[in-house]
């Protein structure tokens, strides 16, 4: 019979035909309870809920039937977002975040200027702000007319490739890319950083290039009296260039035996006192001021000539004359008079816990770097290098110098 008789309830497949979607469905519970369940779900998501009423199932079916016409279908699931736990709506509020980002980024030089002057006004060394200016400005160049906010760890990461530099030199710039995106964070400019994702580039570990006894003997030969005293401190008390070049006389207390390193002087903007060793007092006493900077001016070029005459310089640039003498130049290694100092200083005395108070640096650094480079015979020999009667003839350079220089003929101004 195709008539239903009256009084009894239809089918179910024609009670769900005459439903609208969502389909509601009462439910009855083994344990007695009763609960309408809303059937939302579509074929690109979607839910289904319980409810403990028929007028809250109903009530909820009108606001997914409302959100459907306002939305669409697709603001119940999407196909390719359930697969990662995501909905539509989840996708919806993260973009919005990413455009209410933009809106609140600069210009990426915008961004860099900022950074540079909140590290200055932050007490950051002029050395390190010029160099965090240097190295973003170059990563600001080469991608001109971006915002703070569009970066991707994938650009990055190509660009840190096409520097084609060393791998420390290369991790350097990451590190002050990620320092310029911490900070874009930290104001709003951009919703994550990007320099996180960039990869590391794998470092070669190799023991700091130093002088040997002979070559620490020739330079300080071939120093004239007006930059012997900034390679002798920083061969035999292993201040760090920027340290040296900040040094004042007044600094040098050669009665008391010690080195001072001013707070806003050091790299760590922490003091320290460094421990005058014999022979440095012996090399200092005879050029001694009362004040004035222990740097003499035009530095740079009379240190380098210096090292240039000790055979220091870019190999296959020797003279004709030189090349008669037999010189042969070779590189002149890094940070050679600090790091020279600390293994022949740790070799000696082997406390890494107080070489790491004289240099400033940490111990684990002090270990890393420091450790069985030199032996114990060379050790000593190094720190027996005194001035000898032939230095008493070091003749002073006819140019300008900041401070007068004694002959050593002359008494110790202390």
């Amino acid at each position: 019979m195709n008539a239903t008789k009256s009084g009894e309830h239809p089918p179910p497949e024609k009670r769900r035909a005459k439903q609208r979607w969502p389909f509601i469905k009462k439910r009855v519970y083994l344990n007695g309870t009763v609960a309408w369940q809303v059937d939302a779900r579509t074929k690109t998501g979607g839910e289904r809920k319980a409810f403990g009423t028929r007028l809250e199932a109903e009530t909820f079916a009108d606001q997914c039937r409302a959100r459907r016409t306002n939305e669409g279908i697709t603001a119940f699931g999407n196909e390719e977002l359930a697969k990662y736990g995501k909905s539509v709506q989840d996708a919806i509020s993260f973009y919005l975040d990413h455009l209410r980002a933009q809106e609140r980024t600069v210009p990426l030089d915008t961004a860099i200027t900022e950074l540079v002057e909140s590290r200055r006004t932050g007490g950051k060394s002029a050395e390190y702000c010029y160099g965090l200016k240097l190295r973003l400005g170059r990563f600001g160049k080469d991608f001109t007319g971006r915002s703070a906010g569009s970066l991707t760890a994938k650009e990055i990461d190509a660009w840190l490739v096409g520097l084609k530099a060393l791998p420390a030199t290369r991790n350097t710039f990451r590190r002050d890319v990620q320092t310029l995106f911490s900070f874009c964070v930290k104001r709003g400019y951009s919703k994550e950083n990007p320099a996180l994702g960039a990869e590391i580039a794998k470092e070669i570990d190799k023991p700091p290039g130093i002088l040997t006894v002979d070559e620490a003997k020739r330079l300080l030969a071939c120093c004239g009296a007006d930059v012997l005293p900034y390679a002798a401190i920083g061969m035999f008390a292993g201040l760090r260039s920027a340290e040296l070049e900040k040094l004042d006389w007044t600094e040098v207390d050669l009665a008391s035996g010690f080195i001072e390193v001013k707070a806003h002087k050091a790299k760590t903007g922490r003091r320290r006192l460094v421990k005058i060793a014999d022979n440095l007092k012996a090399w200092l006493e005879p050029l001694a001021q009362p004040t004035g900077v222990v740097a003499p001016i035009g530095l740079r070029k009379r240190f380098e000539a210096a090292r240039r005459r000790t055979g220091f310089d870019t190999p296959g640039t020797e003279t004709p004359e030189e090349k008669a003498a037999g010189l042969k130049l070779k590189d002149w290694p890094q940070n050679a008079l600090r790091h020279s100092y600390g293994s022949y200083w740790l070799a000696k005395h082997q406390d890494t816990a107080a070489l790491a108070l004289q240099m400033g640096n940490s111990t684990q650094m002090i270990f890393a770097h420091y450790r069985e480079l030199v032996k114990p015979k060379d050790a000593e020999a190094f720190w027996g290098i005194s001035p000898s009667a032939e230095d008493a003839e070091l003749v002073v350079p006819n140019r300008p110098i900041r401070q007068p220089i004694q002959y050593l003929a002359q008494p110790n101004p202390r």
